[in-house]
Protein backbone atom coordinates (compact mmCIF):
# COMPACT_ATOMS: atom_id res chain seq x y z
CA UNK A 1 0.00 0.00 0.00
CA UNK A 2 1.24 3.47 -0.88
CA UNK A 3 2.35 5.78 1.88
CA UNK A 4 0.81 9.25 2.17
CA UNK A 5 3.85 10.82 0.49
CA UNK A 6 3.97 8.22 -2.29
CA UNK A 7 0.27 8.68 -3.04
CA UNK A 8 0.60 12.46 -3.26
CA UNK A 9 3.71 12.12 -5.42
CA UNK A 10 2.00 9.77 -7.90
CA UNK A 11 -1.02 12.06 -8.10
CA UNK A 12 1.20 15.07 -8.75
CA UNK A 13 3.18 13.26 -11.44
CA UNK A 14 0.00 12.33 -13.33
CA UNK A 15 -0.80 16.04 -13.53
CA UNK A 16 2.72 17.31 -14.11
CA UNK A 17 3.40 15.63 -17.46
CA UNK A 18 1.28 14.86 -20.50
CA UNK A 19 1.45 11.12 -21.27
CA UNK A 20 3.37 9.42 -22.62
CA UNK A 21 6.41 10.64 -20.70
CA UNK A 22 9.08 7.90 -21.05
CA UNK A 23 11.93 9.86 -19.47
CA UNK A 24 9.85 10.72 -16.43
CA UNK A 25 8.65 7.14 -16.04
CA UNK A 26 12.21 5.81 -16.14
CA UNK A 27 13.34 8.40 -13.61
CA UNK A 28 10.50 7.51 -11.24
CA UNK A 29 11.21 3.79 -11.66
CA UNK A 30 14.82 4.33 -10.58
CA UNK A 31 14.42 6.97 -7.86
CA UNK A 32 10.87 6.41 -6.63
CA UNK A 33 7.99 8.90 -6.90
CA UNK A 34 8.79 10.94 -3.76
CA UNK A 35 12.44 11.63 -4.61
CA UNK A 36 11.53 12.22 -8.24
CA UNK A 37 9.00 14.90 -7.31
CA UNK A 38 11.49 16.55 -4.96
CA UNK A 39 14.12 16.73 -7.72
CA UNK A 40 11.58 18.04 -10.22
CA UNK A 41 10.46 20.79 -7.86
CA UNK A 42 14.07 21.76 -7.14
CA UNK A 43 14.90 21.74 -10.85
CA UNK A 44 17.67 19.19 -10.31
CA UNK A 45 16.13 16.31 -12.29
CA UNK A 46 17.71 15.52 -15.68
CA UNK A 47 16.90 17.87 -18.52
CA UNK A 48 14.99 15.14 -20.39
CA UNK A 49 12.71 14.71 -17.39
CA UNK A 50 12.18 18.42 -16.82
CA UNK A 51 11.33 18.88 -20.50
CA UNK A 52 8.39 16.49 -20.07
CA UNK A 53 7.06 18.33 -17.01
CA UNK A 54 4.67 20.97 -18.30
CA UNK A 55 2.60 21.59 -15.14
CA UNK A 56 5.05 21.89 -12.22
CA UNK A 57 2.46 23.70 -10.05
CA UNK A 58 -0.30 21.12 -10.51
CA UNK A 59 -2.75 20.62 -7.65
CA UNK A 60 -4.25 17.28 -6.61
CA UNK A 61 -7.23 18.38 -4.48
CA UNK A 62 -9.87 17.00 -6.86
CA UNK A 63 -8.06 13.67 -7.05
CA UNK A 64 -7.92 13.32 -3.28
CA UNK A 65 -11.63 14.08 -3.01
CA UNK A 66 -12.40 11.44 -5.64
CA UNK A 67 -10.36 8.86 -3.72
CA UNK A 68 -11.96 9.78 -0.40
CA UNK A 69 -15.49 9.63 -1.83
CA UNK A 70 -14.91 6.32 -3.61
CA UNK A 71 -15.63 7.89 -7.02
CA UNK A 72 -12.54 6.14 -8.38
CA UNK A 73 -9.39 4.40 -7.26
CA UNK A 74 -5.81 4.59 -8.41
CA UNK A 75 -3.72 1.57 -9.38
CA UNK A 76 0.07 2.00 -9.27
CA UNK A 77 3.09 -0.18 -10.10
CA UNK A 78 3.37 -0.94 -6.38
CA UNK A 79 -0.08 -2.65 -6.36
CA UNK A 80 -0.88 -6.32 -6.93
CA UNK A 81 -3.62 -5.14 -9.28
CA UNK A 82 -1.07 -3.54 -11.64
CA UNK A 83 -0.93 -5.52 -14.94
CA UNK A 84 2.85 -5.60 -14.73
CA UNK A 85 3.72 -8.08 -17.49
CA UNK A 86 1.61 -6.29 -20.06
CA UNK A 87 2.76 -2.74 -19.34
CA UNK A 88 6.47 -3.49 -18.93
CA UNK A 89 6.87 -3.72 -22.70
CA UNK A 90 5.74 -0.11 -23.05
CA UNK A 91 9.12 1.27 -21.95
CA UNK A 92 9.88 2.87 -25.33
CA UNK A 93 6.30 4.16 -25.67
CA UNK A 94 5.98 5.48 -22.13
CA UNK A 95 4.59 3.34 -19.30
CA UNK A 96 1.76 5.07 -17.42
CA UNK A 97 2.84 6.41 -14.04
CA UNK A 98 -0.45 5.15 -12.58
CA UNK A 99 -3.95 4.33 -13.76
CA UNK A 100 -7.29 5.63 -12.55
CA UNK A 101 -9.99 2.97 -12.35
CA UNK A 102 -13.76 2.98 -11.83
CA UNK A 103 -15.29 -0.38 -10.97
CA UNK A 104 -14.62 -3.09 -8.42
CA UNK A 105 -12.97 -5.63 -10.72
CA UNK A 106 -9.27 -6.45 -10.71
CA UNK A 107 -7.42 -4.83 -13.61
CA UNK A 108 -4.70 -7.49 -13.51
CA UNK A 109 -7.19 -10.36 -13.53
CA UNK A 110 -9.48 -8.89 -16.18
CA UNK A 111 -6.58 -8.30 -18.58
CA UNK A 112 -5.09 -11.74 -18.02
CA UNK A 113 -7.31 -13.11 -20.81
CA UNK A 114 -8.39 -10.20 -22.97
CA UNK A 115 -8.77 -8.98 -26.55
CA UNK A 116 -8.97 -5.42 -27.83
CA UNK A 117 -11.75 -4.85 -30.37
CA UNK A 118 -11.75 -1.43 -32.02
CA UNK A 119 -12.36 0.32 -35.31
CA UNK A 120 -14.19 3.09 -37.10
CA UNK A 121 -16.36 5.61 -35.29
CA UNK A 122 -18.36 6.26 -38.45
CA UNK A 123 -18.95 2.55 -38.82
CA UNK A 124 -21.40 0.74 -41.06
CA UNK A 125 -24.07 -1.73 -40.04
CA UNK A 126 -21.68 -4.45 -41.21
CA UNK A 127 -18.93 -3.24 -38.88
CA UNK A 128 -21.24 -2.86 -35.90
CA UNK A 129 -22.72 -6.31 -36.42
CA UNK A 130 -19.32 -7.98 -36.72
CA UNK A 131 -17.89 -6.14 -33.69
CA UNK A 132 -20.94 -6.99 -31.60
CA UNK A 133 -21.04 -10.64 -32.63
CA UNK A 134 -17.31 -11.24 -32.11
CA UNK A 135 -17.33 -9.49 -28.74
CA UNK A 136 -20.36 -11.51 -27.68
CA UNK A 137 -18.57 -14.76 -28.50
CA UNK A 138 -15.35 -13.63 -26.83
CA UNK A 139 -17.25 -12.76 -23.65
CA UNK A 140 -19.03 -16.12 -23.71
CA UNK A 141 -15.59 -17.74 -23.79
CA UNK A 142 -14.59 -15.83 -20.65
CA UNK A 143 -12.47 -13.26 -22.49
CA UNK A 144 -12.53 -9.61 -21.42
CA UNK A 145 -13.24 -7.23 -24.30
CA UNK A 146 -11.32 -3.94 -24.30
CA UNK A 147 -12.20 -0.94 -26.40
CA UNK A 148 -12.13 2.83 -26.33
CA UNK A 149 -15.76 3.66 -25.62
CA UNK A 150 -16.18 5.67 -28.82
CA UNK A 151 -19.22 5.66 -31.07
CA UNK A 152 -19.34 3.02 -33.78
CA UNK A 153 -17.27 -0.15 -33.53
CA UNK A 154 -16.12 0.52 -29.96
CA UNK A 155 -19.67 0.90 -28.71
CA UNK A 156 -20.76 -2.25 -30.54
CA UNK A 157 -17.87 -4.18 -28.96
CA UNK A 158 -18.78 -3.11 -25.42
CA UNK A 159 -22.47 -3.82 -25.95
CA UNK A 160 -21.72 -7.22 -27.46
CA UNK A 161 -19.72 -8.25 -24.39
CA UNK A 162 -22.41 -6.95 -22.04
CA UNK A 163 -25.11 -8.84 -23.95
CA UNK A 164 -23.23 -12.06 -23.18
CA UNK A 165 -23.10 -11.09 -19.48
CA UNK A 166 -19.36 -10.73 -19.92
CA UNK A 167 -16.75 -8.25 -18.76
CA UNK A 168 -15.56 -5.29 -20.77
CA UNK A 169 -13.06 -2.50 -20.11
CA UNK A 170 -13.32 1.04 -21.47
CA UNK A 171 -9.92 2.73 -21.89
CA UNK A 172 -10.60 6.47 -21.80
CA UNK A 173 -8.78 9.52 -23.14
CA UNK A 174 -10.18 11.64 -20.28
CA UNK A 175 -10.72 11.39 -16.53
CA UNK A 176 -12.82 8.45 -15.35
CA UNK A 177 -15.26 10.92 -13.79
CA UNK A 178 -16.18 12.27 -17.23
CA UNK A 179 -18.38 10.65 -19.87
CA UNK A 180 -17.19 10.96 -23.45
CA UNK A 181 -19.11 10.76 -25.65
CA UNK A 182 -21.93 12.05 -23.45
CA UNK A 183 -24.39 9.54 -24.96
CA UNK A 184 -22.57 6.70 -23.23
CA UNK A 185 -23.38 7.50 -19.60
CA UNK A 186 -25.71 4.50 -19.27
CA UNK A 187 -23.32 2.26 -21.21
CA UNK A 188 -20.45 3.08 -18.88
CA UNK A 189 -22.64 2.51 -15.85
CA UNK A 190 -23.59 -0.91 -17.21
CA UNK A 191 -19.91 -1.73 -17.77
CA UNK A 192 -19.12 -1.02 -14.12
CA UNK A 193 -22.24 -2.72 -12.74
CA UNK A 194 -21.45 -5.89 -14.69
CA UNK A 195 -17.95 -6.19 -13.26
CA UNK A 196 -16.02 -4.31 -15.92
CA UNK A 197 -13.87 -1.21 -15.59
CA UNK A 198 -13.36 2.33 -16.79
CA UNK A 199 -9.61 2.95 -17.01
CA UNK A 200 -7.55 6.08 -17.69
CA UNK A 201 -4.08 7.44 -17.09
CA UNK A 202 -5.51 10.95 -16.87
CA UNK A 203 -6.39 12.69 -13.59
CA UNK A 204 -9.89 13.43 -12.37
CA UNK A 205 -11.55 16.16 -14.42
CA UNK A 206 -9.29 15.80 -17.48
CA UNK A 207 -11.01 16.52 -20.79
CA UNK A 208 -10.33 14.48 -23.95
CA UNK A 209 -8.09 15.98 -26.65
CA UNK A 210 -6.66 14.72 -29.93
CA UNK A 211 -3.25 14.05 -28.36
CA UNK A 212 -4.88 12.08 -25.55
CA UNK A 213 -6.82 9.91 -27.96
CA UNK A 214 -3.54 9.15 -29.71
CA UNK A 215 -1.69 8.41 -26.46
CA UNK A 216 -4.48 6.05 -25.41
CA UNK A 217 -3.77 3.84 -28.43
CA UNK A 218 -0.67 2.34 -26.81
CA UNK A 219 -2.69 1.26 -23.76
CA UNK A 220 -5.39 -0.35 -25.88
CA UNK A 221 -2.62 -2.30 -27.62
CA UNK A 222 -0.61 -3.17 -24.51
CA UNK A 223 -3.32 -4.36 -22.14
CA UNK A 224 -4.32 -7.40 -24.20
CA UNK A 225 -2.59 -10.25 -26.00
CA UNK A 226 -4.46 -9.62 -29.26
CA UNK A 227 -6.09 -6.74 -31.12
CA UNK A 228 -8.91 -7.05 -33.66
CA UNK A 229 -9.57 -4.17 -36.05
CA UNK A 230 -13.15 -4.10 -37.37
CA UNK A 231 -13.45 -1.43 -40.07
CA UNK A 232 -10.95 1.41 -40.22
CA UNK A 233 -10.49 4.14 -42.77
CA UNK A 234 -7.07 5.15 -44.05
CA UNK A 235 -6.68 7.77 -41.29
CA UNK A 236 -8.48 5.91 -38.51
CA UNK A 237 -7.03 6.01 -35.01
CA UNK A 238 -7.60 2.26 -34.87
CA UNK A 239 -4.63 1.85 -37.22
CA UNK A 240 -2.41 3.40 -34.55
CA UNK A 241 -3.63 0.75 -32.11
CA UNK A 242 -2.75 -1.95 -34.65
CA UNK A 243 0.73 -0.50 -35.23
CA UNK A 244 1.43 -0.25 -31.51
CA UNK A 245 0.21 -3.81 -30.95
CA UNK A 246 2.52 -5.09 -33.68
CA UNK A 247 5.51 -3.22 -32.27
CA UNK A 248 4.76 -4.63 -28.83
CA UNK A 249 4.73 -8.18 -30.18
CA UNK A 250 0.98 -8.62 -29.76
CA UNK A 251 -1.12 -10.45 -32.32
CA UNK A 252 -3.04 -8.21 -34.73
CA UNK A 253 -6.15 -9.32 -36.59
CA UNK A 254 -8.37 -7.57 -39.09
CA UNK A 255 -11.84 -8.16 -40.45
CA UNK A 256 -11.80 -7.74 -44.26
CA UNK A 257 -14.38 -5.44 -45.77
CA UNK A 258 -15.66 -4.46 -49.24
CA UNK A 259 -12.87 -3.05 -51.41
CA UNK A 260 -14.96 0.02 -52.29
CA UNK A 261 -15.88 0.80 -48.68
CA UNK A 262 -14.09 3.86 -47.29
CA UNK A 263 -14.38 2.48 -43.76
CA UNK A 264 -12.58 -0.73 -44.77
CA UNK A 265 -9.65 0.72 -46.74
CA UNK A 266 -7.39 0.99 -43.70
CA UNK A 267 -8.01 -2.49 -42.33
CA UNK A 268 -7.79 -4.01 -45.81
CA UNK A 269 -4.37 -2.39 -46.16
CA UNK A 270 -3.27 -3.91 -42.84
CA UNK A 271 -4.25 -7.30 -44.24
CA UNK A 272 -2.61 -6.71 -47.65
CA UNK A 273 0.72 -5.71 -46.10
CA UNK A 274 0.72 -8.53 -43.55
CA UNK A 275 0.48 -6.28 -40.50
CA UNK A 276 -2.76 -8.05 -39.57
CA UNK A 277 -4.07 -11.59 -39.99
CA UNK A 278 -7.54 -12.20 -41.39
CA UNK A 279 -10.15 -13.02 -38.75
CA UNK A 280 -13.75 -13.64 -39.70
CA UNK A 281 -14.76 -15.44 -36.50
CA UNK A 282 -13.65 -15.87 -32.90
CA UNK A 283 -12.03 -19.18 -33.84
CA UNK A 284 -9.43 -17.24 -35.84
CA UNK A 285 -8.29 -15.17 -32.83
CA UNK A 286 -5.55 -16.60 -30.63
CA UNK A 287 -6.08 -15.12 -27.17
CA UNK A 288 -4.92 -18.10 -25.09
CA UNK A 289 -1.19 -17.49 -25.30
CA UNK A 290 1.16 -14.56 -25.12
CA UNK A 291 2.19 -12.04 -22.52
CA UNK A 292 0.45 -11.65 -19.20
Amino acid sequence: MLSHDELHARLFLLHAAEPPAPALHHYVAVHGPVDAVAQIRHGTAPAAVLSEVTRPDARIDDDLRALDSGTARMVTPEDDDWPLGRLTGLASFGVPLALWVRGSGSLAELTNLAVTVTGARASTEYGNTVAGDVSYELARAGVTVLSGGSLGVDEAAHRGALAANGKTIVVLANGVDRTHPHQHARLYQAVVEQGGLLVSEYPIGTRPTRIRFHARCRLLAALTAATLIVEAGQRSGALAVARAAGELGRRVYGVPGPIHSVTSKGVNELLRTGVATVASSVEHINYQEGVR
